[in-house]
């Protein structure tokens, strides 16, 4: 039990700061969180800062508001780690079958089903202390993801396109951004939304490569299953019509002095990097370029910034 419980995850980092430093007691239940994993956290928060940000450029505002930065570092911290929670719940007799996910805690007997259960409504409640400290269309928003979060898990069970799901689902955040600085709704916004969307269809393809053998044999479904080795055209399709649709939001949102616009081309340049370097045969070389999308989330936020600080363009 113990060699469990110190067990380094395949998917986390050597050295991550749970393996090291967190207190042998709490491990099971930072892993279930997937807090030796940052990379998940980081997914969630980025749809909020371009949305913020975006928002925040079409306002005329000359720097992000920080309250709101850490609001959302705090809320994708704790609710990645709710859903995490819960869907290792739901896959949990399906994680004990597959090589990657077999010492995660509850296959592994560190934490049971109803532990984790509490576990999650403890971060969720947490969440939603955070969630009420915007404004109340924030909130109302907020509290509709929670149908998404409740049915991604099982569908991978039903339909090839889980990735499809997961982004309505992992990037809400691109609604919750907009609405917390503007107080309402917007094109820009439902723009930046579709653009996560299909963004995160690509990126978790090449996540889903590192299972699709295990994902076969137990009939589980996935778009690396479906795409196959026809997955790196699939890629371009979804990785530029992501980054086309994001030129679209920050047309609207007024982002059109330059910065904006160049960080895409820089995102474009490393979504051609990820895409020409990918290996779908080799699941190191998958989680590698999977990694590498918080690199793209960030190089576009720090345009956004710059924008920003630039100040509104003249007509």
């Amino acid at each position: 039990m113990s060699s469990f419980r110190d067990a380094v995850l395949v998917d986390a980092a050597p050295g991550n700061w749970v393996d090291r430093w967190a207190p042998r007691m709490a491990r099971p239940y930072l892993k279930l969180m997937r807090a030796d994993r940052p990379i998940g956290t980081w997914l969630l928060l980025i749809p909020c800062l371009w949305a913020q940000g975006l928002a925040e450029i079409a306002t005329g505002a000359g720097a992000p508001n920080l309250w709101f930065l850490v609001l959302f570092a705090i809320g994708a911290f704790v609710m990645r780690g709710a859903g995490c929670t819960y869907n290792d719940i739901v896959d949990r007799h399906y994680d004990a079958r597959v090589a990657r996910t077999a010492l995660r805690p509850i296959p592994a007997g560190l934490v049971t089903a109803r532990q984790a259960f509490v576990f999650a409504i403890a971060l969720s409640l947490v969440g939603f202390v955070v969630l009420i400290q915007f404004n109340l269309t924030t909130v109302i928003v907020g509290i509709g993801s929670l149908g998404l979060i409740a049915i991604y898990p099982f569908m991978k069970r039903v339909t090839h396109w889980p990735q499809a799901v997961l982004g309505l689902t992992f990037k809400w955040g691109a609604l919750v951004g907009w609405t917390a600085v503007t107080g309402s709704l917007g094109l820009p916004m439902l723009a930046l939304y579709v653009a996560c969307i299909l963004w995160t269809i690509g990126y978790d393809t090449i996540y889903a490569h590192q299972d699709k053998e295990d994902d076969a044999v137990l009939g589980l479904k996935s778009t690396a299953l479906k795409f196959g080795e026809q997955t790196k055209p699939w890629l371009v399709g979804f990785y530029v019509a992501a980054l086309a649709t994001m030129g679209v939001a920050a047309v609207l949102a007024g982002a059109t002095r330059g910065p904006v616009l160049a960080g895409l081309v820089l995102a474009a340049l490393h979504g051609a990097w990820q895409i020409r370097t990918l290996d779908i045969s080799d699941a190191q070389n998958c989680l590698q370029r999977f990694r590498s999308n918080r690199d793209l989330g960030l190089i576009v936020y720090g345009a956004m910034v710059i924008e920003m600080m630039l100040g509104p363009a003249r007509l």
